[in-house]
């Protein structure tokens, strides 16, 4: 029996199978809402690509020996049904920090049983939470959300979409791990994610290099942040807080300066001795304390100045109110103001004239973050810094993770 024809079909029948299980993907968006105003895509199939090819050239992990109980359902024994590609978003007018995903179910029943296994707690109406987390299951779906105010709105609108108001994933997504896509009208801006070894980026059309230099000259400092941003940089950002800031006060630079202090933090409160007298007692408490120095420019310093006196900004002891880390002194001068600590003041550092804000990690900044659990102390203390940079229609931001024995993806 001549081995040949069987070795041939054998080998078409694989590459095909490959095809199918690592490369052919439904690029209908079936879950994302034609209200929705932001979309996140990641592509399963090529982190599945990236994740085991990583995984062959680190045979230090062939033979982890994980120790994992044979009774605890994994996340693909969950009973979801595993996209080809992830499909987070945003609804037009939700807060920023709500966002949703639709995953359809293979198994409910199943699928109940782990997140009764993750200790999500049942909150009727087919509503789970853990934490920050909201799952609703809906027939063969459920919906995710980091609220669940939308919930509603989103089930109504995918049950009267047809297959003709369904995105398409090219529209957003271009051969990269991700994307993130910001939808205004009929204009549609894309941003790819890409994760590295020790790194993710995220970034339209730019080349990463135009940002090497800054992040270069960043890094030696040490300061916990570092920032400088123009009047369309501060317009944007405005508009995450209160539009009027820039509109009122024609802010058309910002610089800062900020580091981070552990001081011992005094707490007076009175009680009573035997005799019934008041007594002051004083107890002590360590704090994370930033010092910090900002300059801002504005168009018209005379209007800005009123402008924060007429919203009680500023008060009789020429503090500026609204940074919540006191004490601070504000100044004004031709341009514009300074603002400062007053407990231990910083020098303002020289400008690079770009538009840049850069936060690197310190050991002080875990100790902020009490309520969050182990792992998401671990996520943070991993994290080396995060930079934003902007140069005309480019953006690009860079979240650098402390290098480790294995790429990103494997730890």
């Amino acid at each position: 029996m001549n081995k040949k024809k069987f070795i041939v079909p054998l080998v078409l029948l694989l590459g095909i199978a490959v095809y199918f299980v690592f490369y052919h993907k439904d690029k209908t968006l079936k879950f994302v809402p034609k209200n929705a105003d932001a979309i996140v895509l990641i592509d399963v199939k090529k982190l599945t690509r990236q994740y085991i090819s990583n995984f062959i050239v680190n045979p230090s992990e062939w033979f982890g020996g994980r120790n994992k109980s044979e009774t605890k359902i994994s996340l693909q024994d969950s009973g979801m049904k595993i996209p080809d590609f992830l499909q987070i978003f945003h609804i037009k007018s939700s807060k920023f920090s709500d966002w949703y995903s639709v995953i359809e179910l293979k198994d409910p029943q199943k699928f109940l049983k782990f997140l009764k296994q993750e200790s999500f707690i049942n909150n009727g109406g087919n509503i789970f939470q853990k934490g920050q987390i909201y799952i609703k299951i809906e027939g063969d779906k459920c919906i995710f959300g980091t609220s669940n105010l939308a919930f509603g709105n989103i089930d109504q609108q995918l049950s009267q979409s047809s297959e003709k108001d369904n995105f398409n994933s090219d529209s957003f997504i271009h051969d990269t791990l991700g994307s993130i896509s910001f939808i205004s009208g009929d204009r549609t801006r894309n941003f790819s994610i890409e994760l590295n070894a020790d790194d993710i980026e995220i970034k339209n059309e730019s080349n990463s290099e135009e940002f090497t230099s800054i992040i270069s000259k960043l890094e030696q400092k040490t300061s916990f942040l570092d920032m400088e941003l123009d009047a369309q940089n501060i317009k944007k950002y405005a508009q995450f807080f209160n539009k009027s800031i820039a509109d009122s006060s024609q802010i058309n630079y910002v610089k800062s300066t900020a580091e981070l202090e552990q001081v011992n933090d005094t707490i007076v409160s009175y009680g009573y001795d035997d005799d019934f007298n008041e007594v002051e007692k004083k107890s002590f408490q360590k704090i994370i304390q930033p010092n910090y120095v900002i300059a801002l420019q504005s168009l018209a310093p005379e209007k800005a100045w009123q402008y924060f006196q007429d919203k009680k900004w500023v008060n009789a002891q020429n503090q500026f109110t609204i940074i919540p880390f006191q004490p601070n002194s504000i100044v004004k001068n031709k341009t514009g103001f300074e603002i400062k600590s007053t407990r231990k003041p910083l020098q303002s550092s020289s400008n690079l004239k770009e538009n840049y804000i850069f936060v690197k990690n310190n050991p002080l900044l875990l100790s902020s973050f009490n309520p969050l659990n182990s792992t998401e102390k671990k996520i943070i203390s991993n994290l080396d810094y995060i930079f934003y940079g902007n140069k005309g229609q480019d953006y690009y931001i860079k979240l650098k993770i402390k290098k480790g024995d294995l790429p990103l993806i494997l730890r």
